[in-house]
């Protein structure tokens, strides 16, 4: 239902404000060795599931961009 599609989305959107939360504290050099590593540990693993989050997005853009079997695939440009 929608409101499962909504929580992926804010899932998605949480994972990455707290990874750049870890980096904007890794940033500052305020932190031990030991907790820094903890801090990049906590971002790799966000960055990995952020990774195949993008990457499963992707492929259903290409799904659902198909025209007649073949993929219309037109670069994305991002609007700032």
């Amino acid at each position: 239902m929608n409101k499962s599609g909504a929580a992926k989305k804010d899932s998605f959107e949480a994972s990455l404000q707290k990874l750049e939360e870890l980096v904007r504290e890794l940033e500052g050099g305020e932190k031990g060795l030991e907790e820094s590593l903890e801090i990049f540990e906590q971002g790799i693993t966000l960055a990995k599931t952020l990774a195949q989050q993008l990457q499963e997005a992707k492929q259903k853009v290409e799904v659902l961009t198909q025209q007649n079997g073949k993929s219309a695939k037109t670069p994305f440009t991002e609007r700032r």
